[in-house]
């Protein structure tokens, strides 16, 4: 298996530091490998990164929330995230991958574990795409619950399969900027797309990887345009996620500096109060924090 980088181990403060109250909307934990082993037919493994470790990260950079996001690598073995979250306390919690294997009680538990959302990865590369008969059955189940459901897919599959997704009432957090070309720019059909469903009132988007889809490299520009044209459709529906410890960065990649990249998110809101959006009030209300 591919060998990836590990997170920077000393990252810096961002300047400013983050508003009281921000939330970091996705963020990974893994391992150790001896007692949370990944799943057969994974397509990955991340070098170890506990939530020890993100918590310390997360004081670095002024973070008192925060979402962990299970990883795919472990599937539907919880054992890690229900550990992490016991660890983490009830200033966080969680969204996971289920699918008809995860029994109601499981799921109840998970729910009075702290997991309010569930991750559909149609991204075909990490090999746990639902049918969408599985996706309906998830949906209607997740509902009943009261959850959110978050959408991992590059935008031109989301096309693909729009008639699936139009009819969802729930609320539904896009991830990763929609996986977009940015190369293609923001006037793009597929752009325009992502925009007309964030109008609808009830779907999100999830501000990260922005340095990852950059095709101009650093500053990044091209993300901070690609953001803009996010927040001028839904400025109440913008959230942003760390995605620490990056995934599937290649080793030979210096590692990522999350400080930097809280610094860059900090150029997408054009203003303190779309910053404060961003950040805190709009995570605030998607999981039902108290400002």
């Amino acid at each position: 298996m591919q060998k990836y980088q590990t997170f920077h181990r000393h990252p810096k403060s961002p300047q400013p530091p983050a508003p009281a109250g921000t939330c970091d909307s996705q963020f990974h934990v893994f391992g150790p490998a001896d007692k949370y082993p990944i799943r057969p037919g994974a397509v990955y493994c991340t070098p170890e990164a506990t939530i020890e470790a993100a918590l310390n990260l997360h004081r670095t950079l002024g973070i008192k929330r925060g979402v962990i996001v299970q990883s795919s690598a472990y599937g539907m073995d919880f054992r890690i995230l229900y550990d992490a979250l016991a660890i983490a306390g009830p200033n966080y919690q969680a969204c996971v991958v289920i699918d008809d294997s995860v029994s109601d009680k499981e799921l109840q538990k998970l729910h009075d574990a702290g997991v309010r959302g569930a991750r559909f990865n149609f991204w075909k590369v990490l090999n746990l795409v639902p049918t969408p008969e599985q996706f309906k059955r998830s949906i209607a189940r997740i509902e009943e619950l009261g959850w959110y459901a978050k959408l991992h897919m590059p935008v031109d599959e989301m096309i693909e399969m729009q008639e699936l997704f139009h009819p969802l009432k729930l609320n539904v957090v896009m991830d990763h900027f929609g996986r977009p070309e940015f190369d293609r720019g923001v006037g793009h059909p597929s752009i325009r797309f992502i925009t007309d469903l964030l109008k609808k009132g009830n779907w999100w988007m999830m501000l990260s990887n922005g340095d990852r889809w950059s095709v101009k490299g650093k500053p990044w520009d091209d993300a901070v345009e690609f953001a803009k044209t996010y927040i001028d459709a839904a400025p109440d529906r913008m959230i942003w996620g760390s995605d620490w410890p990056h995934p599937l960065v290649p080793v030979e990649e210096p590692a990522k500096d999350d400080g930097e990249l809280m610094e860059l998110v900090y150029r997408y809101a054009d203003n303190e109060a779309i910053r404060q959006k961003i950040l805190v009030s709009n995570p605030a209300k998607l999981f039902g924090y108290k400002d």
